[in-house]
């Protein structure tokens, strides 16, 4: 058979693209690395792991990692009695779908949320979307591409409840609610990202439930998620914890009295370690308040953690701004334990970031330094950022010791998570599980940007040539011989606390003769008043 030349055009074109796209697939295939060893009670994923392969549900590509999703419908599909869900944002419709199923069988299906995002995307009025920031806009416009699947920019009954996520949930009735629950305008942030299953299977993630988190933006076919972990634990007696966490926040349920306690609200309470075959397990639940001993919070059990290296400590990290845990590292740094640090490039170049700490070097702002803040003496050049996607971000919130603990959860390392959000940290010591968190580090840091660029380099010189005098705040800087009652010191004697100027120390003068101080929840409503300046009034403050 004689091919005319148009047919022989397209045979061409056929000969040559076949072989190259079965090339691809067999070259995802031939880098895969082989699986890691599973504890038999606590299993690892990762949505960027090495290891295996899936194809998306939503946009159907076949990509390296761990469908976070899947893990977490499966969880929920073995549900006989109850499932919680405490997320910070809930988008996928399939988690939404499994919910629904499991409520129709007969299983009491509970679920809290962050109340910046509790309402479907689909009740916004053309007003509300116009009133939304331009970060908003872009998510709105990702899911209406998301949601119109017969593209014509409408967005039908059918469409809604097939992809809106809360929408599918309200429209099944789904008991769900939020932060605002307690009677407030909410806590700082129920950042909660943990399921409950039957008082037993716990899963506990870095990820939201979104696409972007856990698959990539929908309309971005290179964007392949934000990197993150999720933990699947078998264990009645830690679900039994997270269990008495959720109670607190659920109160007696929507539409009920307001009892729920979210933030500082919720009572304080100590680490607790359960062992569970080769692990021991430690959880702590954010957040602390700033009047409690630091050692006592989320931040001073990572601390603690942190402080029993001797060999390494490596960290993939969203944001890094805790005064505290940067200075204990620089302590094992001096005790020569090798510490490397990977941050989202968003946030480690921040004047607050500790990474800059860890470079030796300071931002300020406005030719001043934060409080305490601490560059070391002796700065390491394995502190950087991973070369990711674009549009995703490093998502994971953890840290490997010794090649043989494990520090993971929703807690980002900062003093907002450690005194104002709701979170959950785990610690974890079996080196079968670290084992895959060292893997997902050494994915990371083999596509590293290391050091200052020389962006931030040109910044800090800039500010040391316009800044006469930088000067760097010290929680110490003014002693403090007895403690003050904050509803009769004088001025000067408000100064003398740390942190408080002039003009903050007539604005609580004004305040008080309004209405007397009976609490720190009280001075956390001055405007000016942070929850770390709190923390460093501990002991000098009275009523």
């Amino acid at each position: 058979m004689q091919l005319i030349p148009s047919q022989r055009y397209l045979f061409y074109i056929f000969v040559l693209i076949f072989p190259l796209s079965a090339c691809q697939r067999v070259q995802s295939y031939n880098r895969r690395l082989a699986p890691l060893p599973q504890d038999t009670f606590v299993k690892v994923n990762f949505n960027h792991s090495e290891s295996v392969e899936f194809t998306e549900p939503y946009r159907q590509q076949t990509r390296l990692g761990d469908n976070l999703e899947q893990q977490i419908i499966d969880a929920i599909s073995q549900a006989k009695f109850t499932v919680d869900v405490a997320v910070q944002e809930l988008r996928l419709p399939k988690i939404a779908q499994a919910l629904i199923a499991k409520q129709k069988a007969g299983v009491k299906v509970r679920v809290i949320l962050e109340n910046i995002y509790s309402r479907p995307w689909s009740s916004l009025s053309p007003h509300e979307v116009r009133q939304l920031d331009k970060r908003e806009q872009e998510r709105y416009q990702e899911f209406l591409k998301f949601v119109d699947t017969n593209q014509d920019k409408k967005l039908s009954p059918e469409e809604v409840n097939q992809k809106d996520a809360l929408a599918m949930l309200q429209n099944a009735k789904i008991a769900w609610l939020d932060d605002t629950a307690d009677g407030s305008d909410g806590s700082s942030l129920m950042h909660h990202k943990f399921v409950i299953v039957d008082n037993k299977i716990l899963i506990v993630t870095s990820a939201n439930f979104t696409l972007s988190d856990i698959f990539g933006d929908f309309s971005n076919s290179s964007s392949l998620g934000n990197a993150n972990n999720l933990l699947q634990i078998d264990s009645p007696e830690l679900a039994s914890l997270f269990t008495e966490e959720f109670n607190i926040m659920w109160g007696d349920g929507p539409a009920g009295k307001p009892d729920s306690r979210f933030g500082i609200k919720k009572p304080p309470r100590l680490p607790k370690t359960i062992n569970l075959g080769e692990s021991s397990i430690t959880v702590q639940f954010s957040p602390t308040s700033p009047t409690q001993p630091w050692s006592n919070s989320s931040n001073g059990l990572i601390g603690k953690t942190l402080e029993s290296s001797t060999k390494s400590v490596d960290m993939a990290l969203f944001v890094f701004s805790e005064q505290r845990l940067a200075n204990i590292l620089e302590n094992r740094h001096q005790q020569n334990v090798v510490v490397r640090a990977l941050i989202e490039p968003q946030f480690i170049f921040r004047n607050y970031s500790e990474a800059l700490d860890m470079m030796g070097v300071a931002l300020s702002n406005k030719c001043k330094y934060e409080l305490d803040n601490k560059p070391w003496q002796n700065p390491i050049s394995s502190v950087g950022t991973p070369t990711l996607p674009k549009g995703d971000l490093l998502h994971h919130k953890f840290a490997v010791i010794d090649g043989q603990t494990v520090i993971a959860g929703s807690h980002n390392w900062s003093d907002a998570a450690n005194t104002g959000n709701d979170e959950t940290v785990v610690v974890i010591k079996n080196p079968t599980v670290a084992a895959h968190y060292v893997r997902e580090f050494s994915r990371l840091y083999k596509h590293v940007n290391l050091g200052l660029p020389p962006k931030i380099q040109q910044k800090v010189t800039a500010e040391k040539q316009q800044c006469s005098q930088i000067k760097t705040p010290s929680s110490s800087e003014n002693k403090i011989i007895k403690p003050i009652n904050i509803n009769t010191a004088t001025q000067a004697e408000l100064e003398s606390l740390p942190g408080v100027g002039k003009k903050l120390a007539q604005k609580i003068i004004m305040l008080r003769q309004q209405q007397k101080f009976t609490s720190t929840q009280d001075l956390e409503k001055v405007p000016g008043v942070s929850g770390k300046m709190l923390e460093k009034w501990e002991g000098y403050v009275i009523w």
